[in-house]
């Protein structure tokens, strides 16, 4: 009988790559989304997502970057309140399409509480983060469909589509 290697394929002992996502609450007034995103104006900082729900007189803004830790600092440092979340983020490589990610995620019987692209494509393929009620079981499943989770470390060293694409302002 042959053996293979195990890795971390299998439910048992996995934990999926984790992210952090700040969700930061911000009257609706003009100029506030601007004084938030530049906070984060430094050289190794980057916001790789971005998410804005808002209404007549507030959004929520949710946001994930790079280096959480530092982002976490710099949040503190200017007295922004705000909250942490984990959530996924998954790659949909050659061949995975939105679609079968949801199914998946559906015969488990697991809710997608929201979802939103990332600004970064670290392998050249649409990159989604999503939010679930069961974070370690939609990895784990996700994982053994063969949809590539990506880390913080994984975001970390790739441009952003403001980076990467047309002519760059003086």
């Amino acid at each position: 009988m042959s053996q293979s290697p195990v890795g971390d394929l299998t439910a048992k002992g996995y934990e999926p790559p984790r992210n952090v996502q700040f969700s930061i609450f911000l009257d609706n007034r003009v100029g506030k989304l601007f004084e938030l995103l530049e906070i984060f104006d430094e050289p190794d900082m980057r916001i790789v997502a971005i998410s804005i729900a808002d209404s007549a007189d507030y959004a929520v803004v949710r946001l994930v970057t790079n280096h959480s830790n530092h982002a976490r600092k710099l949040l503190r440092s200017h007295q922004v309140p705000y909250s942490e979340s984990e959530i996924l983020v998954v790659e949909l490589g050659k061949g995975q399409k939105l679609t079968k990610l949801c199914m998946h995620l559906l015969s488990a019987e697991i809710n997608i509480h929201y979802a939103y692209p990332l600004m970064v494509r670290p392998h050249g393929a649409a990159t989604i983060a999503i939010h679930t009620d069961d974070q370690l079981l939609a990895g784990q499943i996700l994982r053994r469909k063969l949809f590539n989770l990506l880390g913080e470390r994984d975001l970390s060293d790739h441009p952003s589509f403001g980076d990467s694409f047309g002519p760059t302002e003086n």
